[in-house]
């Protein structure tokens, strides 16, 4: 779980599978095919694609959410004051607990342990 500064807000993130789900329900899309598309952005900025961050953080701020109320995407983004693409500690850190959640490489399933 991360915290990040959009604005004057700070929203809890948490990549789990649920926030896999809720991107799917909501946009339609996978999000770890997404991600690896955002992933482009270290290599060439040019690729940023600020909606899709958006959708990023929305689905892991409500997978941290769950059992509470959360709002819809759009119901989300009306209450942000701001959003600025220039501020790299908020986009790395999404992407940072959305690698590190989504990407446990050496973890070993419980089936593995089992053996």
């Amino acid at each position: 779980m991360r915290e990040l500064n959009i604005g004057e807000k700070t929203v809890r993130v948490r990549a789990t599978p649920l926030a896999l789900l809720f991107y799917k329900q909501e946009f339609k899309s996978d999000l770890i095919g997404d991600l690896l598309k955002l992933d482009k952005v270290r290599r060439d900025p040019s690729q940023l694609d600020s909606v899709s961050f958006l959708q990023l953080i929305w689905a892991m701020a409500k997978a941290d959410a769950y059992g509470k109320s959360f709002p819809s995407f759009v119901e989300w983004i009306a209450s942000l004051d701001s959003f600025d693409l220039s501020d790299q500690d908020v986009l790395a850190a999404a992407m940072e607990e959305a690698t590190s959640g989504f990407f446990r490489s050496g973890v070993k399933s419980g089936a593995a342990k089992r053996r």
